[in-house]
């Protein structure tokens, strides 16, 4: 699906006139986006259902997500890099859409992914004080001397009862709420994926293989194709993973050129590097190893 067809950041001369006829002042510290896309004349992106802009680091890549998530309004969580100067960045560029962008579109960064694990290991550590109370409770209840000697005691009735039909564990893990963290962080990350996106939306992914397993990069990369597939999502993403990078259908802007262009993930400096590096390392892979 396709909802958002066209963007197009200011050139280096529409920057240049700005500074010129706006900024009043002599000193200051950043005009930060200004001049960061147009270093290699980045200047418009023709959307696909799947868009992919890959560069290292300092190449823009954030940046222009950023830019492209405010000025088609994207719900947010995490903060992210900006100046006194990005909104009038912003006036100067401009969206095209295929289509009217869907509720439910947003950017998700690192950055979410990151809060999301650290909120669950706040969530986690209060379970695990629970476990070890509860660990404690069952063998009291399990040993204890009990004798129900009027109604009052019928709730430690049924909690020494509990006890001493079960395991320990069992006991354990009746009792607990579930441990939303007996996954990798790894694991935990990617779950964050599926549960953020939904179905016919524009969703924008800045480094979303951070944090995965190269197992979990390939999974998302089968989630994300079966998102556009068969549930009506386009997704623009700020990635180096080649896993990513190879998704069916991708439409790739090499940030690290210059003039910014788009090409074939197999002719990606990044991508080649790793080709290269397992090619010097082929005979070091056996049998045993398969």
């Amino acid at each position: 699906m396709l909802y958002l067809s066209e963007f197009s950041f200011p050139s280096y001369d529409e920057e240049y006139a700005y500074r010129l006829e706006e900024i009043k002042r002599t000193c200051y510290n950043t005009m930060y986006p200004f001049f960061v896309l147009s270093a290699r004349r980045f200047g418009r992106v023709r959307f696909a259902p799947v868009t992919v802009f890959y560069g290292g680091n300092g190449s823009g890549k954030t940046t222009a997500l950023n830019v492209i998530a405010e000025k088609a309004g994207l719900a947010r969580g995490a903060l992210y890099n900006r100046s006194d100067h990005f909104e009038a960045y912003l006036r100067l560029c401009s969206c095209k859409w295929a289509a009217p962008l869907p509720a439910g579109s947003a950017v998700i960064t690192s950055d979410d992914v990151f809060d999301f694990m650290l909120d669950l290991r706040a969530v986690n550590g209060a379970i695990d004080e629970r476990r070890e109370q509860l660990f404690k409770e069952y063998l009291q209840n399990k040993y204890a001397s009990f004798r129900m000697s009027s109604l009052g005691d019928y709730e430690k009735l049924k909690e020494v009862t509990r006890a001493r039909s079960r395991t320990q564990s069992r006991y354990v893990r009746e009792r607990l709420a579930p441990n939303v963290r007996e996954h990798s962080n790894g694991e935990s990350a990617f779950s964050f994926f599926t549960q953020k996106i939904g179905e016919n939306a524009l969703y924008l992914l800045d480094e979303p293989e951070n944090s995965l397993s190269p197992e979990r990069q390939a999974e998302l990369a089968r989630f994300l194709e079966d998102a556009v597939r068969f549930f009506g999502c386009q997704f623009i993403i700020a990635t180096h993973s080649p896993f990513l990078l190879a998704l069916r259908g991708a439409k790739i802007y090499d940030l690290d050129a210059d003039p910014v262009c788009t090409k074939k993930w197999t002719q990606l400096a990044g991508v080649r590097a790793w080709r290269d590096f397992f090619r010097a390392h082929e005979g070091e892979f056996g049998e045993e190893d398969e």
